[in-house]
C-alpha cells in the first residue's frame, strides 16, 4: 500500500482594500488589515499594488513623484517589525524612488522574522488610457524572482506582468510554489456596460491559466473602489481578489464592491502531486523555444 504523502498547510491572507489621498492614513489602514489578516491565521499576507496611494497613474502628474520612497525607506520601517511581530510573510508593493529621475514599481518581500528578503521591480510596464504608467515607471532591471519564505517558496509579479505567461513560467522554474499578483485594475466606468464582463472574465483567465500551466498556486490582490480624479470619470475597480489551485480552480473570491480581508488555506504538497500528473515541466522543448525571445518571428 502506498505511503500517504503528506500535507504542507500553509495560510493566505489577501488585503483588499480601498484607498484615500492620505498616504500614511493608507499605510495605517494597511497595518490594521494585515495586523487582522494575521489574528484570523494568516501567515503569508498580500496587499494590492501602490496601496500607499490611490491609483496616481490616470493622469500624468510630476507632482506624483513626491509620493515615491526609497526601499528600505519609511514603509519598510513599519512593515518590517509588523511581519516580525504576528510572524508572517508580508508582500507589500511601492513606489521606489532608486535615485533622482529613477523610479519603479517595486514589490518588497519581508519574511516572517522582519527581514527584507527582496524586492522585485515590475518588468511590463503600461500605458494605456488611465494606465500612463511609462511616465512613472523605469521598467524592472532585477529579471523574475523566487524567495525561499518561512512558510513556502514564493514568486511575485504585478499587475500587468500577470498578462504574460513567459514572467509566470520564469518564475515558476526557480521554484515559486505560489504566485502573488498584486495589482491595481477596473473598468473605464462608460466602458463597463459594453466591455466589462468580459475584461473582468480574460482577467481571471489568464491567471488561471499560470497556474495550470505552471502546476503552482495564484494569488491575485486587486483593489477596489472608484477612484476619480479632477475632472476625469476615474476607474472602478472589480476588486473580486482571488486565489488559484494547483489546477487553476477558483477557490476563494472576495467581493467586486467592498473592502475584505480574503484568508484561504492551501496545501503546498499539492504543487508536487500536480506537476507529477500534468508534467508540463517535464515535457517543454526548452530545445525548440529559441523564437521566444524575438519580437516577431516575420521571416
Amino acid at each position: 500500500m502506498a505511503k500517504k504523502t503528506s500535507s504542507r498547510p500553509v495560510t493566505l491572507g489577501l488585503v483588499q482594500m480601498s484607498c484615500g489621498t492620505d498616504p500614511k492614513r493608507n499605510l495605517l489602514k494597511a497595518v490594521e488589515r494585515v495586523t487582522q489578516a494575521a489574528k484570523r491565521g494568516a501567515q503569508i499576507v498580500c496587499l494590492q499594488e501602490l496601496f500607499c496611494s490611490q491609483y496616481f497613474c490616470q493622469d500624468e502628474d510630476h507632482d506624483n513623484f513626491k509620493l515615491a520612497e526609497t526601499i528600505p525607506g519609511p514603509s519598510t520601517r513599519v512593515l518590517c517589525p509588523l511581519a516580525k511581530k504576528h510572524k508572517v510573510v508580508i508582500i507589500a508593493s511601492l513606489f521606489e524612488k532608486r535615485a533622482e529621475g529613477l523610479y519603479h514599481n517595486t514589490a518588497v518581500v519581508i519574511d516572517a522574522d522582519g527581514k527584507l528578503l527582496g524586492k522585485y521591480r515590475k518588468m511590463h510596464i503600461p500605458d494605456d488610457p488611465l494606465y500612463y504608467e511609462k511616465f512613472y515607471f523605469t521598467p524592472g532591471d532585477l529579471g523574475f524572482k523566487a524567495w525561499k519564505t518561512r512558510y513556502g517558496k514564493i514568486g511575485v509579479l504585478v499587475c500587468w506582468d500577470q498578462w504574460y505567461p513567459e514572467g509566470a513560467r520564469l518564475t515558476a522554474l526557480q521554484g515559486a510554489e505560489i504566485l502573488f499578483y498584486p495589482t491595481a485594475i477596473g473598468w473605464h466606468p462608460k466602458e463597463k456596460a459594453e466591455y466589462g464582463k468580459a475584461q473582468h472574465s480574460a482577467w481571471e483567465t489568464i491567471q488561471r491559466s499560470h497556474a495550470v500551466a505552471n502546476g503552482c498556486f495564484v494569488a491575485a490582490v486587486n483593489r477596489v473602489g472608484h477612484e476619480k480624479p479632477i475632472g476625469g470619470d476615474g476607474i472602478e475597480f472589480f476588486g473580486q481578489s482571488f486565489v488559484t489551485d494547483t489546477s487553476g480552480q477558483i477557490i476563494a473570491k472576495a467581493d467586486a464592491k467592498r473592502e475584505e480581508i480574503l484568508i484561504v488555506k492551501v496545501d503546498l504538497k499539492k504543487v508536487d502531486v500536480t506537476r507529477t500528473h500534468w508534467p508540463f515541466l517535464r515535457d517543454r522543448r526548452v530545445d525548440a523555444y529559441g523564437g521566444i525571445t524575438r519580437r516577431y518571428l516575420d521571416e
